[in-house]
């Protein structure tokens, strides 16, 4: 039986909390491809877990072991490696909403009897905040047209704290490998790559208004939380730099104008959160790093520079002075407590 659906698990000493998750995706039955990637684990019971779910269920459950590489390559793995029609990625430590998943499977078999099956599922998720037992959900009704099949010409506007993640999508297999993604290795925050590089190629499109993916979030140790994010700040920078090297936006603007305004809006996020986390950094070599991504932007593209500086977003990341730079924190800390995005 061909498989409808992919789901990719980077693990990575997930012994504490993976079994949930994984718990969750069998739900789908025998449609589903559950790859789960031992990411070169060593402090816990994490390969021995793999394993047993892969004997126990060995018509729907693939274990790859491999040395670390990242979540990146834990993703990759899964890309080359899935035989499903669809291909999503579910952290270890979150969990998809078995109703929902039901609901979701149900729509991708209708979409694999097409000669031509959608490009891309999008869903809600939700955040599940530890710290104070609270959710939020991040739906795009406003953006996206229900029940029907679409394309980037029928998209609404997102608001300012609304972007597509990793959590909100579901992309067609084989269009996914026809785009040539590969995230880079040993480096957190790829999952805006994976966000972003493959848009352009994505023709269709469908939207399920219902909440999906469940993002926990709130440990002191995730890739999210300020202080890992400070100490980690290179890294964004890299992933960055990767996504202004992905495109040419201005003729993204040109030939699909909507599709252009959100890469757009999503890049200048980036730009935000490196310039931001450079700026709590706060030592000569972070600001020097904040000039010179900036620079780098105006080396590809002078016009996108410019606009994106003083006119996006990502301005508020550029007030002058010591007390600019106070107010950008400021700014950004507020926000965060607003839209509890980490």
């Amino acid at each position: 039986m061909e498989k409808i659906v992919t789901f990719a698990v980077p693990c990575y000493n997930s012994a504490a909390y993976m079994d949930h998750c994984v718990e969750t995706l069998l739900s789908g039955g025998p449609d589903v491809e559950i790859i789960l990637v031992d990411d070169g684990s060593t402090k816990d019971d994490t390969p021995a877990i793999c394993d047993r779910y892969a004997q126990q269920y060995p018509d729907i459950v693939k274990v790859i072991h491999q040395p670390n590489g990242g979540h990146g390559e834990g993703v990759n793995q899964g890309l080359r490696n899935a035989s499903g029609l669809y291909y999503k990625v579910v952290d270890s430590d979150d969990w998809l909403d078995t109703d929902a998943l039901q609901k979701v499977l149900a729509k991708l078999r209708e979409f694999a009897k097409r000669p031509a099956p959608v490009d891309l599922m999008i869903c809600n998720y939700v955040y599940e905040h530890v710290e104070d037992d609270t959710q939020k959900v991040m739906r795009y009704t406003n953006v996206f047209p229900e029940g029907k099949v679409f394309g980037w010409s029928e998209i609404g506007r997102f608001r300012p704290s609304q972007y597509l993640l990793m959590h909100s999508v579901i992309y067609r297999t084989e269009m996914l490998r026809a785009c040539g993604l590969e995230l880079p290795k040993h480096t957190f925050y790829v999952d805006n790559i994976f966000v972003y590089q493959p848009l352009p190629y994505v023709k269709t499109m469908y939207y399920m208004d219902l909440d999906l993916y469940r993002y926990f979030i709130g440990r002191a140790d995730q890739s999210v939380n300020e202080k890992v994010m400070v100490g980690r700040v290179d890294q964004q920078v890299r992933v960055t730099r990767l996504m202004i090297d992905a495109h040419d936006l201005r003729k993204v603007q040109t030939e699909q104008p909507r599709l252009g305004r959100y890469m757009f809006n999503y890049l200048a996020m980036m730009m935000t959160i490196s310039s931001i986390f450079l700026i709590i950094d706060g030592s000569p070599e972070a600001l020097g790093q904040k000039t010179q991504l900036w620079e780098y932007l105006r080396s590809v593209d002078v016009r996108i520079y410019h606009k994106m500086k003083y006119r996006a977003v990502s301005a508020v990341s550029n007030f002058p002075g010591y007390q600019g730079r106070k107010l950008s924190v400021r700014l950004y800390r507020l926000a965060r407590r607003i839209y509890k995005f980490n």
